[in-house]
């Protein structure tokens, strides 16, 4: 095989190493790490992390690439190889080749029969219509009757094995955190959860589409599983974008004041009277029609989807900085006429010295906060511009493709409901799970709230 190092793979692990080294270095300040003692101290923030971290793990995991080599072609010259077009994560041997076993087209959760009638031949020749048998979905029964009994017995078995690596996750844990003040078994409880479901997922859909096929014969849950990637780097990486411009320029403006505010202010004021869908759908195609008279570029089609991908995430990044900025801008203003500010002031400190010691430390409050918020909203975002076709490359799998391809099937009779119930759940966990954890942040870092000043 050979390895393939995509621009969103080098990100997304260049991310998680900075994020680590920003967050072991806010806990060597006794305040915020006494603020994060508060965050995991309650059994939500234990169980919504660790369902965070299972989405960031996940998204790691698919951004492992490599492209298989391929047969030796007769009259080729020796030693040499070629690889596949076709690009594999690491994600997707995990999963069994749960993405290579291809239907027709739409098939029923568990189904052993396509969803459409297709015309079909008989043993003498005749033509007649009915709903073919699936290639990859029951193949080992003797008998279609047979099925929900299979299903259950195979699922208790896939069950239990979960719950036997679960204890054993578990128990390696509790070896090292069984002193810990932390209510660890609530993680516990969530990481069993997961890991049963996942074996569950995985036993299961070697044998049955578990979640169904689409339009194309693809299966919905592994689709809703590579999703998770697209999800979780597009929310990052467009929230660390818009970060550092809202950040500088909401603390010069409330800092400086003068003409820099007001310069501050007439921007944020501009781009704030743009409707936000119509530029970055401007956006977006202006970068499309780049991509499209530069296709020398790319020398695989994932290539070009992720080059769009990222053009997506900056432009989100970039348009999405205004609320963020207004926010800083107020905060500051406050702060710089706080008495130890002053005083820095008279007795000369440098403006440099002032904004890193006394500023910045006092907003970091709203940039933590507002950091979980806009990762939930721009998740939400990716699947609105999906939906109206300017969001995602089709070649990428991402939950707003997923839901824009479900609108002609819920106005089908009998309705397709699955693809679009695939793509909710896991993006509704996500969403949800980051909601509340930014609830709990907000409780702890903000010096409003009633648990701020306690933890204070």
């Amino acid at each position: 095989m050979k390895p393939l190092l995509l621009w969103s793979d080098l990100l997304i692990f260049l991310l998680v190493v900075v994020l680590t080294v920003f967050f072991l270095r806010l806990a060597r300040d006794p305040q915020t790490r006494e603020h994060w003692r508060e965050v995991f101290s309650t059994r939500l923030g234990m169980v919504t992390m660790t369902l965070i971290l299972v989405y960031v793990g996940i998204a790691l995991l698919d951004s492992l690439h490599f492209r298989r080599a391929l047969e030796p072609v007769a009259g080729s010259p020796e030693g040499e190889v070629f690889y596949s077009n076709k690009v594999t994560s690491v994600l997707d041997v995990m999963l069994g080749g749960m993405g290579e076993r291809f239907e027709r087209t739409y098939s029923a959760p568990f189904a052993l029969d396509s969803f459409e009638k297709q015309d079909m031949k008989d043993d003498n020749g005749l033509t007649y219509r009915d709903f073919p048998p699936l290639e990859h979905a029951g193949r080992h029964l003797d008998h279609p009757g047979e099925r929900w009994d299979d299903v259950l017995a195979k699922s208790a078995a896939a069950l239990l094995w979960g719950a036997l690596f679960s204890v054993l996750a578990i128990a390696l844990q509790w070896a090292f955190l069984r002193r810990s003040p932390f209510p660890w078994h609530a993680s516990w409880i969530t990481q069993a959860a997961v890991i049963c479901s996942a074996v569950w997922l995985v036993s299961m859909s070697r044998h049955y589409h578990v979640l169904g096929t689409d339009l194309g014969g693809a299966d919905v849950a592994y689709q809703s599983i590579k999703g998770i990637r697209t999800g979780v780097l597009l929310g990052t990486l467009a929230t660390l974008i818009m970060l550092p411009i809202a950040v500088s320029l909401g603390v010069m403006a409330g800092y400086f004041k003068g003409w820099v505010d007001d310069v501050v202010q007439y921007l944020y004021t501009t781009l704030s009277s743009i409707p936000g869908i119509l530029l970055i759908a401007a956006s977006v195609l202006l970068f499309q029609v780049y991509i499209d008279l530069h296709p020398d570029f790319f020398s695989i089609g994932l290539e070009k989807a992720d080059a769009r991908f990222l053009a997506l995430c900056f432009i989100l990044g970039v348009t999405s900085w205004s609320s963020l900025c207004r926010l800083i801008r107020a905060e500051t203003l406050k702060i710089s006429q706080l008495g130890y500010v002053q005083a820095a002031h008279a007795f000369g400190v440098s403006h440099h010295r002032i904004l890193v010691r006394h500023i910045l430390p006092n907003v970091t409050h709203i940039i933590l906060i507002t950091f979980v918020l806009d990762f939930s909203a721009l998740v939400l975002a990716e699947a609105v511009l999906s939906y109206i076709g300017v969001g995602i490359d089709p070649n990428m799998a991402s939950w707003g493709n997923m839901i824009n391809g479900a609108r002609s099937e819920l106005s089908r009779e009998p309705v397709v409901w699955w693809t679009l119930s695939g793509a909710f759940f896991f993006m509704f966990v996500l969403v949800l799970a980051a909601n509340l954890f930014s609830d709990l942040v907000r409780d702890a870092f903000d010096p409003r709230s009633g648990a701020g000043r306690s933890a204070t």
